[in-house]
């Protein structure tokens, strides 16, 4: 928090720092455009490409970062999960085409926070860029999961390897019953009021539970959770 002229604190926050990332030089003034006219927002960068975009974010502080899946040099994929490996790196949402990016699902698993769909409004992109910042999904989880079950290919098979029932995955060893069963709503895309009703307790036990399961699988978001659920198994494609 910064002072005023007559050293009282000033009550205004700090803008959350955006940095672009696309090829397409168009599309970031685009988005400078319509990020900058907001007030508790600010673009502090912008690159080309996923290797312009590491060297840059070394030097550069930002809280979001608007992520391409598909540029020369290196793609979104691969400069998300570079991004992701430093300290305190910043959150990033892939931007993709839903009809023809295979990679998303790749940048999720990476480390990236979400996605948005690059037909999205503006409000869609603003909120999501503010609901990132805060440490929430940007998507809603029933969206992920349509991601998910569109490339239900490039997900592995439980036992597929051996052809055998699915050995216990790790990650799962320690949940207890109960965080197991909230892992299956949140990957079939369940709210936490949808969770809490279906349980029949309150919304902040659901909090609880997602937070514990957050710290057990080492997953940074609800985002991961989903993708979780569907890597173990635990929730399948077009499941009900």
């Amino acid at each position: 928090m910064t002072a005023t002229t007559d050293g009282t604190p000033d009550a205004t926050p700090t803008p959350i720092r955006v940095f672009l990332v696309d090829d397409q030089e168009l599309v970031r003034a685009g988005f400078r455009m319509l990020i900058d006219s907001e007030p508790d927002l600010t673009v502090v960068g912008e690159a080309g490409d996923g290797s312009e975009a590491l060297q840059r974010l070394a030097v550069t502080g930002c809280d979001v970062v608007l992520m391409d899946v598909r540029m020369p040099r290196l793609d979104g994929v691969e400069a998300t999960r570079r991004l992701a490996e430093r300290p305190g790196a910043p959150q990033v949402v892939v931007l993709t085409t839903f009809d023809l990016d295979e990679y998303a699902f790749a940048a999720i698993r990476a480390g990236a926070a979400a996605f948005l769909l690059k037909d999205a409004t503006p409000d869609t992109l603003l909120g999501a860029i503010r609901t990132v910042h805060a440490g929430d999904s940007v998507v809603a989880p029933s969206t992920t999961r349509r991601l998910l079950e569109h490339f239900a290919s490039a997900l592995p098979a439980p036992g597929a390897a051996t052809g055998d029932a699915p050995a216990p995955d790790e990650r799962l060893a320690t949940l207890t019953d109960r965080e197991r069963e909230t892992l299956v709503l949140v990957g079939r895309g369940l709210s936490n009021s949808e969770i809490a009703a279906e349980f029949v307790v309150s919304e902040a036990t659901v909090k609880t539970h997602i937070g514990r399961l957050l710290a057990k699988t080492g997953s940074r978001d609800r985002v991961q959770l989903v993708v979780l659920a569907y890597e173990t198994g635990l929730v399948r494609p077009q499941e009900d």
